[in-house]
């Protein structure tokens, strides 16, 4: 587990780390990212935790967004990179609390809250989550 404030958010104190390239086409008439994109980037960062998606699927499962609380903070421009911290906030029974930073030349420009469940392919109804799994999300956990 690592520290986190969430006053000052930093990519530093995610222990997921990655990053996108911007393309010319994300960006609209202003000059900068369109507001739509942000969710893309921060599926990337989503896509990160590879243990955890894994075992989703070795369960006939999948994982559905229920909520996504995104706080737009600033402006994200091209040509460069975004990059995308993630973290694990809670992890319930069925679901998973999913703390996200979008950053730009050390800036946040970004901070996002996902609530994410685990569906059962067949039924379409939550399904909770593994032992296995919730080890697996333990170890992206921040207080």
């Amino acid at each position: 587990m690592s520290k986190f404030n969430k006053n000052e958010i930093t990519y530093e104190a995610f222990p997921l780390k990655t990053y996108d390239k911007i393309r010319f086409a994300d960006t609209d008439k202003l000059g900068h990212v369109n507001n739509a994109v942000f969710s893309t980037f921060l599926e990337t960062g989503q896509s990160e935790m590879y243990g955890f998606e894994s075992m989703v699927k070795e369960n006939k499962c999948g994982a559905v967004i229920v909520s996504n609380k995104l706080d737009l903070i600033g402006e994200i421009t091209w040509p460069g990179t975004v990059e995308i911290g993630t973290a694990v906030k809670h992890i319930g029974n069925s679901s998973v609390t999913v703390l996200q930073g979008l950053f730009q030349n050390g800036k946040v420009v970004a901070r996002a809250e996902v609530v994410v469940v685990l569906m059962d392919m067949i039924t379409r109804k939550s399904k909770s989550l593994t032992d296995e799994m919730k080890r697996e999300l333990n170890e992206y956990m921040i207080d």
